[in-house]
């Protein structure tokens, strides 16, 4: 037997007035008074919800920016590896840094997987001649872009001469060499605004 399609609305109706006299109203719970003691210096005040939930999260506070080093000693301290691109219609076969492990080594790039905040963030490189050229961080992440990039400073066997060095970016796989940066003079890794 099926309820008639006015019953529940008819139910309402007589349900309302009865809450209407009845005179209680409830309120919420009255927020706690404010601390007395104020925010350390530097510390950011939050708010407290009126609503009795907890305070956002705070999204963690990462360093910005991060030069990396790109002095010998730091160089010569990581695995060598070697790669072969072509850039311009020409072969390369050079020998460098994993540029990740460097990220990693000067601590601009954790070596767990990036998360939250740290996706945020993206690497510049700086050439001598003021080419610039960023990348995600994220392509970096073996779990997220996994993009291989090499900082090098040996190509056929020979040191980088001074058109091309000391120090080139290159990144195999790219449909073009427009990120292989020659005479790298700078990386840092920023926060994005």
């Amino acid at each position: 037997m099926s309820m008639p399609r006015h019953l529940p609305a008819f139910a309402l109706v007589l349900l309302l007035p009865a809450c209407a006299t009845t005179g209680t109203t409830q309120t919420a719970p009255a927020a706690a008074p404010p601390a007395t003691d104020a925010p350390a210096a530097g510390a950011a005040r939050v708010e407290a919800s009126p609503h009795g939930h907890a305070a956002p999260p705070q999204p963690p506070v990462l360093p910005s920016p991060v030069v990396v080093p790109l002095d010998a000693a730091t160089l010569s301290a990581l695995p060598r590896g070697t790669v072969g691109t072509t850039i311009h219609g020409a072969t390369l076969h050079c020998e460098g840094v994993a540029l990740a492990a460097l990220l990693q080594a000067a601590g601009a790039m954790p070596v767990e997987p990036l998360r939250g905040a740290q996706l945020g963030r993206y690497v510049q490189v700086d050439a001598r001649d003021g080419y610039r050229v960023v990348f995600a961080l994220a392509e970096f992440d073996p779990t997220l872009g996994n993009r291989a990039a090499f900082l090098v400073d040996r190509c056929g066997g020979k040191p980088l001469d001074a058109e091309a060095g000391p120090l080139r970016l290159v990144v195999p796989g790219e449909a073009r060499g427009a990120r292989s940066v020659r005479q790298v003079r700078a990386i840092t890794v920023i926060v994005a605004p």
